[in-house]
């Protein structure tokens, strides 16, 4: 699909800056930066062009100083006269004046970003250049691009599928180790081949089972092994089953493993989050009941996104109704925490007192950090611990008890590093197609389980094909739905 209108947009990030770049893409791409630049330094009628030249198969680079003619060094007049792939130097000019000198890079359908003619101008990063640039290139024909529709043409026109599409805007935002290997594997098709693999299977028998259907009236013929389909079937199962449970663990990685931290007013919960962040981002006091509402700050450990919840402070006898909300709230966030660290003040409880409460955290069934707060003052030992609760104790003023905080809590989580080709499903959309995919090849399942007929189980196996294909695209169709994928990009990209 090729688009009739040309694009073109800022995409580098809003500002000033040394350099900024402006993408235009599309059928009149050449003609429209034709009328604005020009190759070479402007004015200047001995001097040639210098053009870099990029070989993309042999990664070999090469320059090119003009063009020979006679014997004499000349310069195409217009960009669309430089061949792909290339880097020209040259001036942007309007009415006769040099707005600035920028480098142009070539790029000719369909191998570009997006599949069709496209031109990329770094200039200066200076705001009132690149408005220029902006208004120069929409009056010669050019349209503003709405957000992601770079990429979206990128996909239309079939460059990458609907998941690659994705991954950009995840690599864009990934801001740790393992977000941006989750992004490139998935940009690179890693997702895409897992799924295609199942999709050809599952294709190959549903032709079969519908060719049975065309021969009906032949009952005695079986093109499709039921037995194999079964092996297929559950086979597939167990890999939609294993993406789907992946989930949890990427959207851990992409949006920060959730720390609840629990325990009664005034153990230090407020003090033990300001020394996580080393910062003064909670406030603390000695009246018990300070902190109302739950606060969420992000924190990156051993290269892994965390999100501390410092809670309300958990006690009965409050008659405060705002203070009960928070404590209501403080359960609440306590159970869809990943890890939960529950302080306690060792100048305040003996060890005899904690046992009862151990076993209470214990019905959480996630990994629980007992935390005894006030070291410097108490000086206890631990004491012993047992299942899913271990203890330490720390005081907040120590750097190095702050540290061990921070290990325990990276061993606690447990999250691997990610491997270079390990399929992992960060997407809350796909992960929602896997499951309803996931379903349909249940009932296959059960339908062979029960002899059922053809017919009926070549329906499931659509309406399977149909959610994987949902993934990569294969199965949107609707403006309405790309619009609302496409439109959380920035512009640009």
């Amino acid at each position: 699909m090729m688009y009739d209108d040309t694009i073109c947009a800022v995409s580098t990030p809003p500002g000033s800056g040394g350099i900024a770049v402006i993408r235009v893409t599309g059928p009149d791409a050449f003609g429209i930066c034709d009328e604005i630049v020009v190759p070479g330094k402007y004015g200047d009628s001995l001097s040639s062009p210098l053009a870099i030249d990029f070989d993309c198969e042999s990664r070999d680079v090469s320059m090119v100083e003009g063009r020979a003619e006679g014997g004499k060094a000349t310069k195409p007049k217009k960009l669309s006269g430089y061949k792909a792939n290339t880097v020209v130097y040259g001036s942007v000019c309007r009415n006769g004046e040099v707005l600035d000198d920028v480098l142009v890079s070539v790029f000719r359908a369909p191998h570009s970003y997006t599949g069709e003619d496209t031109v990329e101008i770094s200039c200066h990063g200076s705001l009132y250049i690149q408005q220029q640039l902006m208004q120069l290139l929409i009056e010669k024909g050019a349209r503003q691009a709405r957000p992601g529709e770079f990429t979206q043409r990128a996909f239309m026109n079939g460059k990458m599928d609907l998941s690659q599409a994705e991954a950009v805007a995840d690599l864009i935002a990934s801001t740790s180790a393992g977000m941006h290997r989750l992004a490139m594997n998935q940009m690179r098709g890693g997702f895409s081949d897992e799924l295609k693999q199942l999709r050809v299977q599952l294709l190959d028998f549903v032709s079969l089972i519908e060719l049975e259907l065309d021969f009906s009236d032949h009952e005695e013929l079986e093109f499709a092994d039921r037995t194999q389909l079964g092996d297929l079937a559950n086979k597939i199962r167990n890999k939609i089953i294993d993406l789907a449970d992946s989930f949890a663990a990427g959207n851990a990685i992409k949006n920060g493993i959730p720390v609840a931290i629990i325990g009664k007013p005034n153990v230090g919960k407020s003090t033990l989050l300001n020394a996580l962040l080393n910062e003064e981002r909670a406030i603390v006091s000695d009246i018990p009941g300070t902190t109302r509402d739950t606060i969420e700050e992000t924190l990156y450990i051993g290269g892994q996104l965390f999100r501390f919840i410092d809670t309300a402070g958990l006690r009965d006898d409050t008659s405060d109704h705002i203070e009960s909300l928070g404590i209501q709230r403080s359960f609440e966030k306590a159970e869809k925490a990943s890890i939960i660290l529950y302080l306690f003040d060792l100048t305040q409880e003996e060890a005899e007192e904690l046992v009862p409460i151990s076993h209470w955290l214990r019905k959480f069934n996630k990994p629980i950090l007992m935390v005894g707060t006030k070291n410097d003052l108490a000086r206890r030992s631990p004491i012993h611990t047992s299942g899913n609760v271990q203890v330490i104790h720390i005081s907040c003023r120590e750097p190095a008890d702050i540290e061990r905080v921070k290990n325990y809590i990276i061993r606690l989580a447990n999250v691997g590093k990610v491997t270079e080709n390990e399929v992992i499903v960060t997407n809350i959309r796909h992960y929602e197609a896997l499951c309803r995919a996931g379903e349909s090849i249940e009932r296959v399942i059960e339908g062979l389980d029960h002899n059922l007929s053809g017919d009926l189980l070549a329906e499931d196996i659509r309406e399977c094909l149909h959610y994987l294909g949902e993934i990569t695209g294969g199965e949107i169709g609707t403006e309405e739905v790309l619009g609302n994928i496409f439109s959380k990009f920035c512009i640009g990209k």
